[in-house]
C-alpha cells in the first residue's frame, strides 16, 4: 500500500521475485491508480524490477483484500491514513507489516528491529488466524539501535547524545520544498526526537509476562534535515558507566551476531554484517556507505560505524543508516520474513 511512493517503490524493488513472498499486488491513491509502475518510477540508482515493470497500480480496500486472499500486507501510507487502515486490515485477519508511525508505542504491537528484539514477535504467539500488526522503527532510530544493541553488555550507558543529518528523502516524496534545502540545513523535524528516545527504550526492552517494559535509557536528540538525497549520518555519544578502549568497542560491533534465526543465509534481507565499523577519518558517508550489506538482497540493510574515539567515559561515533532501507522498507520486509519463520505467517 502505497506503491508509488518513495519508499512504496523500494518495497516494490524488494518484494519482486522475493524467494518467500509472491510478487506483490501494488496499491496507490487516486492520482497513481491505472498508471504503470515504470510511470512513476522514482528511485535514480535503478529502473524498476523487470517482473513488476509493466504492474498497474490499482485501487484497493480491506474487504477487496480479504476477499482476493491476500494474508500479508506491506504499508508505506503516510501515519494519519495508515492508522485507521491497518487497524482495519488486521481486524480482517491480514498481518501487515508498516512503517508508519501511527502503531509503533501501541502496546499490543511489537517495534521490532529482528538484530536488536526479534524476541519481541514473540507477543504474536497464540494469536490462531488473527491477523496483527507489526512495526519498524523511526529510521534514524534504526541506525541508532543497530549500532548500539552490540555495545549495550560492554557499556551499559547511562545516556546516550545523538544529532542527526537526515537525508531529504526521509520527509517522502517530493520531499523538502527546493528552495528551503539547498544552500541550507533545517534545524527541526517534527517529532522526531521525541521518537528516537521512546523508540529506543521501547526496542531495547524485555518481553515480560506478555507485556513489553522499556528500558530506562535517557536518549537526548538534536535532528536536522540535510541537503542529501538518501542515508541519514549520525553523532552518537555515549556516558558510559564503565572504562573502555577503543579495541573493546571494535571488537563488540565485529563480534555482533544476531539470534540464529535472523543471521545471514537463514533470511534473505539480513547482512551478513548488521554493523560494519570503517577506520577511515572521513567515513562513514551517504555517498559512500548508504548502500552498505551483502549479500545482493541485504544492500543498505547495513549500519556503517566511524570516526570512533573514547574520552572520559563517553565513547563518540558516527553512523550512517539508509533510511528508505534500513530504516525504511527493507526493515518491513525483514520483520515478515522472521515472521514467516517463526510460524507466525500462513498455515
Amino acid at each position: 500500500m502505497g506503491a508509488s511512493g518513495w519508499i512504496g517503490q523500494h518495497f516494490a524493488r524488494l518484494l519482486a521475485d522475493h524467494p518467500f513472498f509472491e510478487d506483490p499486488i501494488l496499491s496507490a491513491g487516486p492520482k497513481s491508480v491505472g498508471k504503470l509502475l515504470e510511470d512513476v518510477w522514482l528511485l535514480p540508482e535503478e529502473g524498476p524490477p523487470p517482473s513488476l515493470t509493466a504492474r498497474t497500480l490499482v485501487h484497493t480496500t480491506p474487504e477487496t483484500l480479504e476477499s482476493e486472499g491476500v494474508e500479508v500486507v506491506f504499508s508505506a501510507l503516510p501515519s494519519d491514513e495508515a492508522g485507521p487502515l491497518e487497524t482495519e486490515l488486521a481486524r480482517r485477519g491480514m498481518a501487515v507489516f508498516s512503517n508508519a508511525s501511527a502503531h509503533r508505542m501501541d502496546r499490543d504491537v511489537p517495534l521490532v528491529i529482528p538484530e536488536v528484539n526479534g524476541d519481541h514477535l514473540n507477543l504474536l504467539k497464540n494469536r490462531g488466524k488473527q491477523g496483527f500488526i507489526v512495526t519498524n522503527s523511526n529510521c534514524s532510530t534504526a541506525g541508532l539501535v543497530v549500532a548500539l544493541k552490540p555495545l549495550l553488555p560492554l557499556l551499559k550507558p547511562r545516556e546516550v547524545t545523538v544529532t542527526t543529518y537526515q537525508a531529504l528523502s526521509g520527509a517522502g516524496y517530493p520531499g523538502v520544498p527546493s528552495l528551503a534545502s539547498l544552500d541550507n540545513i533545517l534545524p527541526y523535524i517534527p517529532d522526531e526526537e521525541t521518537k528516537l528516545g521512546l523508540e529506543a527504550s521501547k526496542m531495547f526492552g524485555s518481553l515480560q509476562n506478555g507485556a513489553i517494559t522499556p528500558l530506562e535509557l535517557p536518549v537526548y536528540a538534536n535532528c536536522a534535515r540535510v541537503g542529501t538525497r538518501e542515508g541519514h549520518l549520525e553523532a552518537v555519544v555515549v556516558d558510559s558507566k564503565s572504562e573502555v578502549s577503543v579495541d573493546s568497542v571494535c571488537a563488540a560491533w565485529a563480534g555482533f551476531r544476531p539470534m540464529a534465526d535472523v543471521r545471514e543465509g537463514t533470511l534473505p534481507t539480513a547482512p551478513e554484517s548488521p554493523v560494519i565499523y570503517r577506520t577511515e577519518l572521513n567515513r562513514p558517508q551517504p555517498l559512500l556507505d548508504r548502500w552498505a550489506g551483502t549479500p545482493v538482497r541485504a544492500k543498505g540493510m547495513a549500519v556503517t560505524v566511524g570516526r570512533l574515539r573514547v574520552q572520559n567515559r563517553k565513547i563518540l561515533f558516527y553512523l550512517l543508516v539508509h533510511n528508505a532501507v534500513r530504516g525504511g522498507a527493507g526493515g518491513s520486509v525483514l520483520n515478515a520474513e522472521l515472521a514467516l519463520r517463526k510460524g507466525l505467517l500462513g498455515d
